[in-house]
């Protein structure tokens, strides 16, 4: 667990079964964080760096990143992240309601929480059809906004204390969700029986996070940054969730971004195909084994290599360029690719919290989308993959007048 006032520990065992069993597979150098936003080309003060590399967990087949920040430094000091300004986000949250409503039945006497309910994206989806609802998140900002769309919601981490706490209180769960929080969870064991403490006898915990093997599959190391603590299998997933009195009975493949799954757990062990079928899919393909990542970083190196290539070669032409997402994968791909204002004229992103800083590290200013039709650069080079269809949707007129769109991963292409 992070040692209090610590700006960060290098974890010398598992973050989930306390192994020590840990190889290291993948080292990206010393990066800043990726979602703190400079407000100005030069504060004057130096950003701070971490060392980010990737390891595995021969005991219990967990990836993780052996750096852990604090989270007070990574979440809660004004945190740029709005889950609502993504409208392929906002239906699928919406869709993963209504299918549960239906599912498990939900009506107004039904209790729902969500864990880093971020701007209340999910939950106003319960607060419309009358269920009863509480948002547990630390950023100020997105829990103030969640606030003002009528989604209950307290300013704090969630912890097993709070759960323990709640639960005096009165309170247990139905449903509990928690979406892509998982991975950026410091004390993962208190976080999972924090989950178990809270969901009533016949609830259930429905929780996202990225897949392991997309990511490696189709290189998408961007996706690695200090916020993402964590990259799961079923297979390390169904230990954890073991270990705290509380069964993987369910997963759903997922797109959203790059490759996720959804979880569904309860406290009744009832483990169905999926799951099973999904954990011996892993153990065919060696992926609770050392040996499958082996390979990984001398491909995410090739990766780097072409990418920067492209970028230097257009540029010598007088190509001009932009990208599109200033993202915390964006911010670990300029980063670790070296990718900075020689190459990229500005950064465009939807969200108003965002514009007007500067991308971590590269210092690159972020715009609104309205300047790529301003500007009209040759080429925008998409941070934000994971919402291609939605950014090419969105910039018709851009490519109508024959901009083009470089999509860096698994490999640099032009579209």
């Amino acid at each position: 667990m992070m040692i209090a006032g610590a700006a960060s520990v290098t974890e010398q065992v598992c973050r989930s079964c306390g192994g020590s069993h840990i190889d290291t597979f993948l080292k990206l150098g010393t990066t800043p964080l990726a979602d703190r936003l400079p407000s100005s080309i030069d504060d004057g003060e130096e950003e701070p760096v971490f060392p980010l590399n990737v390891a595995f967990c021969g005991d219990c087949s967990l990836v993780q990143i052996t750096e852990t920040v604090n989270p007070r430094i990574l979440f809660a000091d004004a945190y740029p992240y709005y889950s609502s300004f993504s409208q392929a986000l906002l239906r699928h949250s919406r869709d993963n309601v209504l299918d549960l409503i239906e599912r498990r039945g939900l009506s107004t006497g039904s209790f729902v929480i969500e864990l880093a309910s971020n701007d209340g994206y999910l939950l106003k989806n319960y607060v419309e059809a009358g269920i009863q609802v509480l948002g547990i998140d630390p950023a100020d900002g997105p829990a103030a906004a969640a606030i003002k769309v009528g989604v209950p919601t307290r300013l704090t981490f969630f912890t097993r204390e709070l759960a323990e706490s709640l639960r005096q209180e009165g309170i247990r769960a139905d449903v509990i969700h928690a979406n892509n929080v998982l991975a950026h969870v410091a004390d993962t064991n208190g976080f999972v029986s924090g989950i178990a403490r809270l969901l009533k006898d016949d609830g259930v915990a429905v929780l996202e996070a990225p897949y392991v093997e997309p990511m490696i599959d189709h290189c998408e190391f961007d996706t690695i940054y200090h916020e993402h603590l964590c990259y799961f299998s079923v297979t390390a997933l169904d230990k954890l969730f073991r270990r705290h009195g509380l069964y993987l009975n369910e997963i759903k493949h997922l797109s959203i971004h790059g490759g996720s799954i959804r979880l569904y757990v309860e406290r009744q062990e009832r483990v169905g195909e999926s799951v099973t079928n999904q954990i011996a899919h892993e153990k065919a393909r060696g992926i609770d084994s050392i040996d499958y990542y082996r390979d990984f970083s001398a491909t995410v190196d090739t990766l780097k290599v072409e990418l920067s290539a492209l970028l230097h070669r257009l540029k010598a032409t007088g190509a001009s360029i932009a990208a599109y997402g200033a993202a915390a994968k964006g911010a670990t791909l300029i980063n670790t690719v070296g990718i900075g204002r020689d190459l990229i004229d500005f950064v465009v992103d939807r969200n108003t919290h965002k514009q007007g800083k500067y991308m971590p590290g590269q210092k690159i200013p972020i715009r609104s989308t309205e300047a790529l039709l301003e500007a009209q650069p040759d080429y925008v080079l998409v941070l934000a993959w994971n919402f291609l269809d939605e950014i090419m949707a969105q910039q018709t007129e851009y490519r109508a007048r024959g901009g083009k769109f470089i999509v860096p991963v698994p490999t640099p292409r032009i579209v």
